[in-house]
Formats: C-alpha cells, structure tokens, sequence
C-alpha cells in the first residue's frame, strides 16, 4: 500500500509539472491578444512560474522514496499529460503520430518500472 501511494504522489507530482506548459501557453495566447500591457499576460506567468517552485520542492520530496532511474522514466509521463492538456483546454488535434509516441513512452515506462 504505501508503494502505491508513492506512485500516486509521483504521478500527482508530474501532472503538477505539466501545468507549468498550459500556463506557458495561456501566457503565449495573452501575449498574441493584449500585447505586453495585458494583465492576464502576467496572471499566467506568475502562476507558471509558482507552479515550477511548488514542483521542484514537491520534487525532491517524492524522488526520495525511487531511484532516479524509476523517477525520470516516470516523469516522461508528463508528455501524455501535456496532449491530453492540449486536447482538452487548447482543443488542438490529436493525430495518429501523436497517439503512436504516447504509446511508445507508455511502454517505455512499463519497461523501467518492470525491473524496479
């Protein structure tokens, strides 16, 4: 039970991080309305740049309890993340290409945690 809870803080960790990369591009979508002078502009940069802080001390916390091969395989998790964010908020296009690189990381992370 408590390896699985490891896991869960982990992976909460790494859907943490990739709300750094909606931030970033909510920032970009300011930028290209309001130009510099948009206050939302600095909303999402801030909140980018809290997320990173939040994370990296949540971070180091959780890479305690794995080895770091097991933790960074684990962190490419956050590429899934990030489609699904662009899925969802940014309503951009899922391709087959794309569903095709998931798989492979996902499969990659199966791999590396197999022999852990």
């Amino acid at each position: 039970m408590n390896k699985a809870k490891d896991y869960i803080q982990l992976h909460l960790n790494i859907l943490l991080f990739s709300l750094t990369s909606v931030f970033s591009k909510a920032a970009s979508v300011q930028l290209n309305r309001g130009g510099i002078k948009n206050p939302l502009l600095y909303v999402f940069l801030f909140l980018m740049v809290a997320n990173c802080g939040i994370y990296a001390i949540a971070w180091q916390k959780v890479i305690k309890k794995f080895s770091l091969s097991t933790a960074y395989a684990n962190r490419s998790v956050y590429l899934i993340w990030s489609q699904i964010w662009a899925v969802l908020i940014f309503h951009e296009n899922l391709t087959v290409k794309n569903i095709i690189g998931l798989l492979i990381v996902l499969v990659g992370v199966m791999v590396v945690q197999r022999y852990e």
